[in-house]
């Protein structure tokens, strides 16, 4: 029996590399795509000799060209931090639409079933709490978030339209904030930001005055979900994230704790339209799904603040200097 072939965008990225693990380990031939504006091949580079596993060095917003049978399609390509989208805003729109539109043509061509990766940001800065599927969102398409939130809710209506019209085979998960190894030090989100100012002596700097709150979710619940979701018969968005909410200040204070530093907390001015309230309603999840996150934040928290104590000293002081020249210019 040959075995189910998957192509995964966005491969070499901080969940597509995990999502490369797990569709191996379930006996898939994967192949992995990504142009390496944001992703890094050293989050794959155990499995480049795994024979089940080939990498392409593609962008998705030109056409894409897989020969040969494919079952089904992963779209995780994507700037997901403030710090990538906002240097590379129009980049950050072809892939949600360009990328988009070329992967759903070629799952069509293929007849293959694709999930595409939505975000919690379609949901902007919330004007109802928790955030279930039905609410249409408060976004601003002109603010400097815009680029990231209506590139996904194009994403989402690209993709419902292809299966409405041409009756894909199509998933759509709404991905909230998720954590775990292989998150980029310096890209800019809650997490990493804090773990790297923490681990370099530095002050704990918070936007706003630390009441807006997030949502939590390790990236193994995370996979578990999307392959959940991937392998069952439900077309409309599900919300995939940890319910479990908490305020940005408690936060900096548990990555004190955690960390065993004595590090002050900073306060700066509050990013334009950065959101509220984000806590995802994972009813939908829970019934369609069976699923809910199993790993409790203190015990991801541990898992990922070792994975960042282990890395290099020069990792943990280099600046993100990737070249975005020539590539947001069109």
């Amino acid at each position: 029996m040959e075995k189910k072939r998957i192509l995964i965008t966005g491969a070499a990225g901080f969940l597509g590399s995990h999502l490369c693990d797990r569709f191996i380990n379930e006996g898939m031939y994967v192949i992995g795509m990504d142009n390496l504006i944001t992703g890094d091949l050293n989050n794959i580079e155990h499995l480049r000799a795994n024979p089940d596993f080939e990498f392409r060095h593609h962008d998705v917003t030109t056409f894409v060209d897989i020969s040969g049978e494919l079952d089904y399609i992963l779209h995780f390509a994507s700037p997901a931090s403030p710090i990538d989208y906002l240097k590379i805003p129009i980049q950050t729109l072809k892939v949600g639409a360009l990328g988009t539109h070329n992967l759903l043509g070629l799952a069509k061509d293929k007849k293959a079933r694709i999930l595409v990766a939505s975000t919690s940001e379609v949901y902007g800065d919330p004007l109802v709490h928790p955030q279930t599927e039905e609410y249409y969102g408060n976004v601003s398409p002109v603010g400097p978030r815009g680029v990231y939130d209506e590139a996904k809710r194009f994403m989402e209506s690209i993709t419902m339209a292809y299966h409405r019209f041409h009756d894909l085979d199509t998933r759509i998960a709404r991905i909230f904030n998720t954590y775990g190894p292989r998150m980029r030090l310096n890209d800019g989100r809650v997490i990493p930001a804090f773990i790297g100012q923490a681990l370099r002596g530095e002050y704990i700097t918070v936007f706003g005055d630390g009441s807006q709150t997030r949502s939590f979710c390790y990236v193994d619940d995370q996979i578990e979900g999307i392959y959940r979701l991937l392998m069952s018969n439900y077309n409309e968005p599900v919300n995939i994230g940890n319910p479990t909410e908490i305020s940005i200040k408690d936060f900096a204070e548990e990555i004190v704790k955690l960390t065993g530093t004595d590090q002050k907390i900073v306060y700066k001015p509050l990013p334009k339209d950065d959101p509220q309230q984000r806590r995802p309603d994972i009813t939908k999840a829970r019934e369609i799904l069976g699923w809910e996150p199993k790993v409790t934040r203190k015990d991801g928290m541990k898992r990922t603040y070792q994975y960042f104590k282990n890395l290099p000293t020069e990792e943990l002081y280099k600046k993100e200097h990737r070249d975005f020249s020539n590539r947001n210019r069109k």
